[in-house]
């Protein structure tokens, strides 16, 4: 079943964290220093939602919201746009939407602003388009449900939600915090405060409205001193991916020839498994491309930035996505002077592959680049990169079979 691409993700950020004490009196949960540089929390959320290609990010802040909404209403984030809203008490995580349901799309994902799952959101979307429900959670296994609460399922069917409960101890499947919804679920949020875990989710229970999907991903709760700790620990390691990086026409989608009418988009076979499956394991899938075809007079940029959009289109229908397209229009014997030049950015040369760098928490040592011309080979090996030469056949075989080796 084909549904349109969620475009809107909500991020909850009204809880007090009384739990993390004087740290947070002034500093509003979500705000609390855990990045390289002092950066908040909240920053892995906005851009992980963000790469993942959702455009409206909306965070409703509560304690101390004037905090969250200073820092981020208004700011842009890679493609995405981000408002704040505030709540004038505290409603909940059912109120909260109720509250604004004027703001809400028909359909929308939404997480928890204290807690971080790093699970390919487009997956969820796809899978709870096909369960056709009110509501669908992403499920995380962990070895010890006693702090978190439990959910029992039934295949995908969630059947209860048991609180949290420090005698039951042992491997369990929890309510990661991460949910897509449809937007009908306000009709059953009373008004005032409301909860969505105590008040809503029992009763879409009861009517098999709400299933469970089992993702497996870094998990993190901030909401104790001793995993605020933790988060300090490790995110810097956890944010730090290998990426595969794709050249375009031959590789992804069929080459026409200066390819760029979004009506001539061919995937190749095993071209939106291959990038499903970078998403999936968590890595980057970033497309580095030349396109003379700018520099000649052919199309333009903004030919090019359809092309990719509907590049995503597609891939958002298949539960993926491209993290960031990078685009070489230089060629020296162009006739637009602005990029009629020799540029380091033109494969062989590495420079879109540096800035990729540059931009993102890339381990190269684990990372590679698919390509099917000499030149692509050559611009991974001045970078840094394994070069994998892509002659035909089914690109998902292909890396898989180097995402295994490294």
């Amino acid at each position: 079943m084909t549904h349109k691409p969620i475009n809107q993700a909500i991020i909850l950020a009204g809880g007090k964290g009384t739990r993390l004490g004087d740290a947070t009196k002034d500093t509003p949960k979500p705000m609390l220093p855990i990045l390289e540089g002092g950066r908040p929390f909240i920053e892995c959320l906005i851009d992980g939602v963000a790469r993942r290609g959702y455009q409206d990010i909306v965070i409703v802040a509560g304690h101390l919201g004037d905090v969250i909404e200073t820092e981020f209403h208004g700011r842009d984030w890679r493609n995405a746009h981000i408002s704040v809203l505030r709540e004038q008490q505290p409603l909940g995580t059912g109120g909260c939407l109720a509250a604004f349901a004027h703001r809400l799309e028909d359909r929308f994902v939404m997480m928890n602003g204290d807690a971080l799952f790093d699970m390919n959101l487009r997956a969820l979307e796809i899978a709870a388009g096909d369960l056709g429900t009110t509501a669908t959670l992403a499920l995380r296994k962990v070895d010890d449900v006693s702090r978190f609460g439990r959910v029992t399922v039934d295949g995908t069917a969630i059947r209860a939600f048991h609180e949290k409960d420090p005698t039951f101890e042992g491997e369990g499947l929890i309510n990661g915090g991460i949910y897509c919804f449809d937007k009908k679920i306000v009709d059953l949020i009373h008004p005032g405060a409301c909860s969505l875990e105590t008040d809503v989710f029992p009763v879409l229970a009861s009517q098999e409205q709400v299933h469970g999907v089992q993702f497996d991903g870094y998990f993190l709760d901030i909401g104790v001193p001793e995993s605020l700790a933790q988060g300090r620990r490790e995110l810097p390691e956890v944010l730090r991916r290998p990426a595969v990086f794709f050249d375009r026409d031959g590789v992804l989608n069929k080459d026409e020839g200066y390819t760029h009418r979004v009506e001539d988009l061919q995937f190749l076979p095993g071209a939106i498994e291959a990038i499903r499956h970078v998403n999936d394991k968590g890595w980057l899938a970033i497309v580095v491309t030349n396109q003379a075809g700018v520099a000649r007079g052919y199309y333009t940029m903004d030919d090019v930035r359809k092309f990719h959009a509907a590049m995503q289109g597609e891939l958002y229908k298949a539960g993926a996505y491209i993290d960031e397209f990078y685009v070489a229009p230089y060629h020296p014997d162009g006739i637009i002077p602005e990029f009629s030049i020799a540029h380091e950015d033109r494969k062989p040369g590495p420079g879109m592959i540096l800035k990729a760098f540059q931009d993102w928490n890339i381990t190269p040592e684990q990372s590679f680049l698919v390509g099917d011309k000499p030149s692509d080979v050559k611009a991974a090996k001045t970078a840094g990169l394994k070069g994998v030469f892509y002659d035909g056949g089914n690109l998902h075989s292909l890396v898989l079979q180097h995402m295994q080796a490294d």
